[in-house]
């Protein structure tokens, strides 16, 4: 929003460059992330499914240090097996949360799992009250014998589930909200109690530390995803309630980091990037009615969708000394690229035993290139392909198709407050055919789809992009699925547990930490 304070965030665009057509890879974090880190479309490492599960909802699931908020789950055959960790990935330090934040994590901030099956549970229990009611018509005019004994079984067995599902969601908060240092858990369940400013200490601390080499700082905010809190120093300082005071706790942490580099020397010999995972989450209401989810200006749609609200994010790069100050480019680019990018910079040899997707970005930065390396991007919703985008080459359009787009509950409104989030597939989906069709160069907001009349190379750009996405899919080899549903769901022996059952799991080696003490390692 215009009136945000966030002067550090806006110094990167000031001093840097901006990409204005940054595009997530994926709609969702545990996909959009992977695909970050790998390059890849997350399709071609299993982060993408066809069902309702589209991220991981419990843990089980130079230098370099990863800060903040994991998402790609932790443990594969035992609780401490610690098969899917940062230190996995490459990375020598963690700090932060290996599942994600979410209502649940904060006391009081409500349940994101009964909010987002609400609509669900209402249509089982509807069929269920009306199964009954014909079994006891038809057994009452003796037109079939119902055995109500084995019915009252079931409803026993089913009564006992229900049980132990609540019991389960009563317990979410110490089961998944966790913190850790390293392979430890510290913290279970986590507090909000300044977090974002203990783990800016974490990130200026190793900076300090590690001045004097070659590092990789990957800081993963926490906020502004929900549950959504701000330390005391910004508690109801913004002008957009409790999101506006988390954007600019994380706006201060920026300017931190910033300073420390500015401090030690490192600016010039700093590429900074910044971005986000994916478009605001415009679902996400409060309990009390406060909007939590953030804003996407102009752009449709949100979080979990394929219109530009959902995918087109921030990109923000600084290099003083080596990047033009105050350029803006307009060429399609990907998350996918801060792969590639930092092995070409660190001179490091690319994977040659699989595509990678992403292209440099360092020739685009630097004025070398003009265009995009990225002719075509394709975006999937769960593992369907919802719309592919097209830039040609020495063409100033960028065409974008939909193959199918979320139908928006309530009508007329901009998300899918009926699930949440918007699904991919059924009865929450409208198909297209042919396809609705844009130039977001003069049509960013997607507000008014082309036809053959309005635009004479309607049918030709059609099947450019027909051609392009089957040459694409050719490329798909099958992998195991990261997010079956054998993978996501919840298996007690493989949940973290730093101090017992009995004492519900709970421990915090935090608290009597003070803010200065909490960049010190293990």
């Amino acid at each position: 929003m215009p009136d945000f304070r966030t002067p550090h965030i806006d110094s990167l665009a000031k001093d840097g460059v901006m990409l204005t057509q940054h595009i997530a890879a994926a709609t969702l974090c545990t996909p959009s992330r992977a695909a970050l880190l790998t390059g890849r479309y997350p399709i071609r490492s299993g982060c993408e499914r066809c069902d309702l599960t589209q991220v991981c909802p419990f843990l089980h699931s130079c230098i370099l240090v990863y800060l903040g908020k994991w998402h790609l789950g932790l443990n594969c055959e035992s609780s401490e097996d610690h098969c899917h960790h940062p230190f996995r990935h490459g990375f020598d330090y963690f700090y932060g949360l290996p599942l994600t934040n979410l209502r649940n994590c904060k006391p009081n901030a409500g349940n994101v799992i009964i909010v987002g099956s609400r609509s669900n549970v209402r249509t089982v229990v509807q069929a269920v009250v009306l199964a009954l009611c014909v079994l006891l018509l038809l057994d009452l005019f003796h037109l079939v014998t119902v055995p109500w004994r084995a019915l009252g079984f079931i409803f026993l067995a089913v009564t006992l589930l229900l049980v132990v599902v609540l019991l389960f969601l009563s317990q979410f908060r110490n089961i998944n909200c966790i913190l850790m240092r390293n392979r430890r858990v510290i913290q279970q369940p986590f507090s909000c109690e300044n977090l974002t400013q203990r783990m800016t200490s974490e990130a200026t601390g190793f900076i300090e530390r590690n001045s004097d080499r070659p590092f990789l700082l990957f800081m993963s905010f926490i906020p502004v995803h929900t549950a959504l809190y701000a330390s005391p120093d910004f508690l109801g300082k913004s002008r957009h309630g409790l999101y506006g005071d988390s954007v600019e706790e994380m706006d201060w942490s920026v300017g931190q980091i910033l300073a420390s580099l500015e401090r030690l020397n490192l600016s010039n010999r700093t590429l900074v990037y910044f971005t986000s995972d994916q478009g605001a989450h415009i679902e996400e209401i409060s309990d009390a009615g406060e909007v939590h989810g953030g804003w996407n200006g102009i752009y449709k749609g949100g979080k979990a969708t394929n219109w530009e609200g959902g995918i087109r994010v921030p990109g923000l790069l600084r290099w003083p000394g080596v990047l033009t100050a105050g350029k803006s480019i307009d060429e399609p680019t990907s998350n996918m690229d801060l792969f590639p990018t930092i092995f070409k910079l660190s001179k490091a040899a690319m994977p040659s035993n699989r595509i990678i997707d992403g292209r440099d970005l360092m020739p685009l930065l630097l004025g070398e290139v003009q265009q995009s390396d990225h002719e075509f991007l394709f975006h999937y919703c769960n593992s369907y392909l919802s719309a592919v985008r097209w830039h040609p080459r020495h063409s100033s359009s960028v065409w974008k198709a939909h193959f199918f787009t979320p139908n928006f509950n309530p009508e007329g409104r901009q998300g899918c407050f009926d699930t949440h989030v918007c699904m991919c597939y059924g009865a929450y989906v409208s198909q297209h055919d042919p396809p609705l069709l844009y130039d977001l160069s003069r049509d960013p907001a997607e507000s008014s789809p082309l036809t053959p009349t309005s635009e004479p190379q309607y049918y030709q750009i059609l099947e450019a992009m027909r051609e392009a996405v089957n040459k694409h899919q050719r490329t798909l080899t099958p992998v195991p699925d990261q997010l079956s549903l054998n993978n996501v769901i919840w298996k007690p022996w493989l949940q973290p547990c730093c101090s017992t059952v009995w004492e519900h799991c709970h421990c915090d080696n935090e608290r009597s930490r003070s803010p200065a003490l909490v960049g010190n390692t293990d």
